[in-house]
């Protein structure tokens, strides 16, 4: 188990087949702590593969993982044998859509999750099993707060122009539109290139 006295945020991408999560120390900076996955959920010889600083944390084993259900419960018995009880002090959810209505980072709340199911139409394979992961969590862990992340955010400012390109607009009055996908990991990097670079890259030819 790891320090009783230490809080932390889990960090959950939940995938068609796949559950990615990480476990962060909120101390004076995050620091991730552990990292690790759920994969082939629903399909044969499923693997629950974990990465940490001990040897004890490190390993990769066959489960039972028929369906998504079974995999957030794999993965939550596990949770609660690595923290102290109360000391999971928020968890973050990647949601790959939010549609016109959400792209800010905001705590899910019921009605969210209502506009979610409304919105799995434009991706069934991956926000019916992210709604499912968040709703699991509430159940075991009713009083932390949960924080959605929406894919979508990066591109949500795209000029007009971009968003309907191609697309008649009275598709664009039912909610289709570009909405410019994978937007943390284009947020990331445009963190790490500023990071590295500083906010004025070189332009060496």
């Amino acid at each position: 188990m790891l320090k009783p006295e230490k809080s932390f945020v889990l960090s959950v991408n939940g995938g068609s087949s796949s559950i990615k999560f990480a476990l962060f120390d909120t101390g004076t900076s995050l620091h991730r702590v552990l990292r690790g996955r759920i994969e082939r959920i629903g399909m044969p010889a499923a693997m629950f593969t974990v990465q940490g600083p001990n040897r004890a944390d490190v390993f990769s084993r066959p489960v039972s993982a028929p369906d998504h259900t079974a995999a957030v419960g794999v993965l939550m018995d596990w949770i609660e044998g690595q923290i102290a009880s109360g000391a999971l002090a928020a968890i973050g959810h990647r949601v790959v859509h939010g549609g016109p209505a959400y792209w800010e980072a905001q705590r899910i709340t019921p009605t969210m999750i209502e506009a979610l199911h409304q919105l799995s139409p434009f991706d069934p394979e991956h926000l019916p099993e992210e709604i499912l992961l968040s709703e699991a969590f509430h159940r075991r862990f009713p009083d932390v707060p949960q924080i959605a992340c929406f894919d979508t955010a990066f591109h949500h400012d795209l000029p007009r122009v971009a968003r309907l390109l191609t697309i008649p607009r009275r598709y664009d009055a039912q909610g289709v539109r570009r909405y410019g996908f994978h937007g943390l990991s284009c947020a990331y990097l445009m963190e790490e290139l500023a990071r590295l670079e500083g906010p004025h890259p070189r332009r060496d030819g």
